[in-house]
């Protein structure tokens, strides 16, 4: 059986990088300063409370990944990107984190138990009982 794939739009730290070969080039080169530059970007890039909720809710997904077994697979999608803001258009999603499955997306923000809830709802009612 394909396994279920759950979309996750959720605010999402953000790093921007030079081309590979310039990054290569300066990681070379450099005596520090872009490792340092890249540390203050992922630390500035979002907020210190959402970092905390995207690192629960990481580390939910992680959980999760190994409680279903190969049943569900997980894709997370930046609500600042272009394809998040998108999504969000698309399932009427106003609040993050937000669960998108079959086509419905769903608000769960910190409430993982509620997630947990509605993923297996939907495997139950997929492989018939």
């Amino acid at each position: 059986m394909k396994p279920l794939t759950v979309e996750i739009i959720a605010y999402a730290p953000t790093q921007y990088f030079h081309c590979q070969h310039c990054e290569v080039f300066w990681k070379a080169t450099d005596t520090g300063g872009v490792k340092k530059f890249h540390a203050d970007a992922l630390e500035t890039s979002i907020p210190s409370e959402m970092m905390q909720e995207y690192r629960s809710l990481s580390d939910w997904v992680l959980a999760a990944v190994e409680r279903f077994g190969g049943r569900v697979t997980f894709k997370i999608v930046d609500a600042m990107s272009l394809e998040g803001v998108l999504k969000s258009l698309r399932y009427r999603v106003r609040r993050f984190p937000a669960l998108v499955i079959a086509g419905k997306g769903t608000p769960i923000g910190t409430d993982f138990q509620k997630a947990e809830g509605l993923i297996r709802e939907h495997l139950v009612s997929s492989e018939g009982g």
